[in-house]
């Protein structure tokens, strides 16, 4: 069924729905990271399997690179909804065209993401992946889609014309979990554009991460520096959170410098997307 990217989100969702039903009856996995727009195209595909029948399993990568806390949220939002759920270990740490930190980083993690889906796709019998590239994605430059496209993965909701908004209008109109989730990409983006990824480095952005959020930091991205010798974090929120930065100084500090790190600077000009290739 075709829609008009100008319908209203309840059209668009009726669209996903319908796209979604041959594909369950033939087998469907969802890579699932427990952001909003994989949830939400988790849950849709759930509501249709439940309607029509079919097969349906969420799978979530593992690695260095996936905080805590979205590992929890993945979770609890499959446990919530009914859906079964399996956790793959993801090696794109071994790849030395990952570590590097370039332009194609989300390509190379893709590529893996992908690796395992078609993996488990063969063994047991699931026709289709899809994942969650939305109609708004479109908008930006997304090298992960190309590895999409590479293994055949498929993108309902951009096929549904759902942007980013209609997703959160549609999951707040079902009340959903994680309706309001601020976006939340993996740790590696936090390392500015050529600086290697290690384990290490990923514990050290999410350790200082976690201290703002315990003190209820919206949306926080601590970035990692290395410019020579130089070794620095910038914090990056949103301007009318930065008292809460500076109320968790002295924490903030002690372990930055405790990791290794010359300082902690917060970033007056605030959070922004893209700050990763700041200079």
């Amino acid at each position: 069924m075709a829609v008009n990217a100008h319908a209203p989100p309840t059209a668009k969702y009726s669209a996903l729905r319908e796209a979604l039903r041959p594909k369950l009856q033939r087998g469907l996995i969802v890579a699932f990271s427990g952001g909003v727009d994989s949830s939400f195209l988790l849950w849709s595909a759930e509501q249709e399997r439940r309607a029509s029948g079919g097969r349906l399993l969420a799978v979530t990568a593992v690695s260095d690179s996936l905080p805590q806390v979205e590992k929890d949220d993945a979770e609890q939002f499959a446990r919530s909804i009914g859906v079964e759920q399996r956790w793959e270990t993801s090696n794109e740490l071994s790849d030395p065209n990952y570590v590097r930190n370039d332009g194609l980083r989300c390509y190379y993690c893709k590529t893996e993401l992908f690796r395992l889906t078609r993996a488990l796709q063969e063994n047991g019998g699931y026709e289709f992946v899809a994942y969650g590239y939305n109609a708004s994605d479109r908008m930006d430059v997304r090298p992960g889609h190309k590895a999409a496209e590479e293994n055949s993965v498929i993108a309902p909701l951009a096929d549904a014309e759902l942007t980013k908004d209609d997703i959160r209008v549609l999951m707040r109109e079902f009340k959903l979990p994680l309706a309001d989730k601020p976006s939340s990409p993996c740790l590696s983006s936090r390392l500015m554009t050529g600086v290697p990824v290690t384990p290490e480095k990923l514990r050290h952005v999410e350790a200082l991460e976690t201290i703002l959020r315990k003190r209820g930091v919206n949306v926080v991205r601590v970035r990692l520096h290395e410019e020579g010798q130089r070794r620095y974090l910038r914090v990056e929120v949103a301007p009318d959170e930065m008292d809460k930065v500076l109320a968790a100084r002295d924490e903030l500090l002690a372990t930055g410098l405790s990791q290794g790190y010359e300082r902690v600077l917060l970033d007056l000009a605030g959070y922004k997307t893209g700050g990763a290739t700041f200079r």
